[in-house]
């Protein structure tokens, strides 16, 4: 699933293939947006908020849209993605009946497959799509203290759930939630309000997140090595890394979580 670096490596690779190009043509393949036309556009940046993608665009001077500067916003979810290919390159990345956009330029190809919540928005108007996320791990406006401030509102709510919570901190999945609270050693089903340390949390969250920054491989271990790279997340029934208990998978919330029972004993 894309967690927050991911997503960020993502606006990455558009911005790259696209910042400061005049689109030539698009192809929406999404009901609300089937008649939009960009050709002619000029993308001015390709930006990230948590787990939500901005491309922020700019419209020719003689459209007839008002204002000029526009967002298209798309969230991936747990199965969409972007992908930018060269002019004449083979798109091979999904099925083709997955696209649900394609954006091209003189230089590069741009397609997204399986994008959920497709919006062209005024991007004075980003707000009303992204405004409700907490604090963004990867971004400038990061301050650990108003996250804290977020996650402590709901002292009863299980800090794995919490984390999750995209009003709380922006850009947190997981992956890093699993990986979070056992190198904190805390129980994903402790009550928010009885984890000794938030700060210590989500700073910890940032760092992970920033240490994957520009590479598709999350490492929360160091190691890039297949089978080496997290301490419990997806190793169901495998030895914990720290005392050799048999790392456990549940249900919390709607999402399943991975913990050692030894290295995170539950609190009150």
């Amino acid at each position: 699933m894309p967690e927050g670096d991911t997503v960020w490596n993502t606006a990455r690779v558009l911005q790259r293939a696209l910042a400061g190009a005049r689109l030539t043509g698009s192809d929406f393949r999404v009901p609300q947006l089937a008649a939009t036309d960009l050709t002619g556009w000029t993308v001015r940046e390709s930006a990230s908020r948590g787990k939500h993608l901005l491309l922020r665009l700019t419209a020719p001077a003689d459209a007839t849209e008002r204002p000029r500067d526009w967002t298209l916003h798309s969230h991936l979810r747990m199965d969409g993605a972007w992908r930018a290919y060269a002019p004449g390159e083979r798109w091979a990345a999904r099925p083709a009946h997955l696209i649900r956009v394609v954006l091209r330029s003189a230089g590069a190809v741009a397609v997204g497959y399986h994008l959920h919540e497709l919006a062209l928005v005024p991007t004075a108007e980003e707000g009303s799509l992204v405004g409700h996320l907490g604090p963004d791990l990867l971004g400038a406006d990061w301050d650990p203290a108003e996250a804290v401030r977020r996650l402590a509102a709901h002292p009863d709510a299980t800090i794995g759930e919490a984390l999750l919570d995209q009003r709380n901190l922006a850009g947190v999945g997981n992956l890093y939630k699993c990986e979070v609270l056992f190198l904190r050693g805390v129980s994903p089903w402790t009550p928010v309000g009885a984890v000794p340390d938030l700060t210590g949390t989500v700073t910890l969250a940032q760092r992970l997140l920033a240490a994957n920054r520009g590479r598709w491989t999350q490492s929360t271990t160091g190691s890039l090595h297949r089978g080496q790279t997290s301490y419990v997340y997806g190793r169901r029934a495998q030895p914990c890394r720290r005392c050799g208990t048999a790392i456990r998978k549940e249900e919390l919330g709607e999402r399943v979580t991975y913990w050692c029972p030894v290295c995170q004993p539950e609190r009150g």
